[in-house]
């Protein structure tokens, strides 16, 4: 059998996964990272994006976390994020609507505007639409 680790994705409302891998991917801000068992122990920041999990029957789940951190540690490895969604629970039709909404609020250049927060929301919300493109296409449904 395989050797596996123990993985917990958590957010601030609840424990979104827990349970052993094979493999896990994660955004960190400094690029994609691939961690498999026995992996260097670290701590990063995470950027919004998609979290892939791949579980000792070579199954894939995949969550969609907004930012957050990383920790590695020999006994596992753990993702805590402010939002944290299975990829599958993400609504499609309010990301595509906060993407409009923060692209909008960036081109009016108006002197009241939070850019920061404008462009973070614009952040979350393609990366909640990237990781909806990339389960449809591992799904078939693209």
């Amino acid at each position: 059998m395989a050797m596996t680790m123990h993985v917990d994705i958590v957010s601030a409302e609840a424990e979104i996964f827990s349970g052993p891998a094979l493999m896990v991917f994660a955004p960190a801000v400094m690029g994609e990272v691939g961690i498999m068992p026995r992996h260097t122990p670290l701590l990063t920041k995470l950027k919004p994006g998609e979290v892939r999990v791949v579980k000792p029957d070579n199954e894939e789940e995949y969550f969609y976390v907004s930012s957050g951190m990383l920790e590695i540690l020999p006994q596992g490895v753990t993702v805590l994020s402010d939002t944290a969604l299975r990829a599958t629970d993400i609504d499609e039709a309010a990301a595509l609507q906060a993407k409009e909404r923060a692209e909008k609020e960036l081109a009016d250049n108006k002197d009241d505007i939070d850019y920061a927060r404008a462009e973070a929301e614009l952040a979350e919300a393609i990366a909640k639409i990237q990781t909806i493109k990339n389960i449809k296409k591992k799904l078939g449904k693209a």
